[in-house]
């Protein structure tokens, strides 16, 4: 079971992260959340990340962002993947040539299958979707869980990261539910907006992964 800490915003709490088992760090690009990181303050932080000799695949979280720009974070951050988290079209996507994958919202079952299709086929070592959940006028960090019988509708067709109010207490149901390559979480492991709790990541963590 992959895990993903998304809104990952100091040293600490990155190290914190990965020592407690994370597979992927998510930074967050979007100014509005309380989980925003600069890009020089990311690329500082990555450096520092690979100066330890830390392993993880580390995700760049974009929102309606040209690709041209996302794709310039990227590489000033030394980042691995892009998410776009927005209303981003697949030709976004396919403009960062195997570099990203689509977060969705899906509000039904034919709609999540056309954006399966839509956005297909997923980048080398990522999601070919995330899934979150459709929380009117936010793009994501709501708390709000995701709608499982989708997911797992989808998680069944193709490689799918799950998102949407994932906490400690409810992951385990979730992954039985939904069967998902992998769980992403920001919120629910955090003491406050945009600040992770140490002892939340690793109980998330070990309940994902046991």
């Amino acid at each position: 079971m992959i895990v993903k800490i998304c809104g990952v915003r100091t040293l600490d709490d990155a190290l914190a992260a990965l020592d407690a088992g994370a597979d992927m760090l998510g930074f967050n690009f979007h100014p509005p959340s309380p989980r925003y990181i600069a890009p020089a303050a990311c690329a500082q932080l990555v450096a520092r990340l690979h100066r330890r000799g830390a392993a993880a695949t580390l995700v760049g979280v974009f929102v309606n962002l040209p690709p041209a720009r996302a794709a310039a974070i990227l590489d000033e951050c030394g980042l691995d993947l892009a998410q776009l988290h927005g209303d981003e079209p697949p030709a976004d996507l396919a403009a960062l040539a195997g570099r990203a994958f689509k977060a969705v919202r899906p509000r039904d079952l034919a709609e999540a299958r056309a954006l399966a299709a839509a956005y297909s086929p997923p980048a080398p070592a990522a999601p070919a979707l995330l899934v979150d959940a459709a929380a009117s006028g936010a793009y994501g960090g709501s708390g709000q869980i995701a709608n499982w019988d989708l997911a797992a509708a989808l998680a069944e067709e193709t490689r799918l990261l799950l998102a949407g109010g994932l906490r400690p207490d409810n992951v385990a149901a979730a992954i039985a539910a939904v069967r998902p390559w992998g769980v992403d979480v920001a919120s629910g492991v955090e003491s406050a907006p945009g600040v992770k709790d140490p002892a939340k990541m690793v109980e998330f963590i070990a309940r994902a992964k046991g």
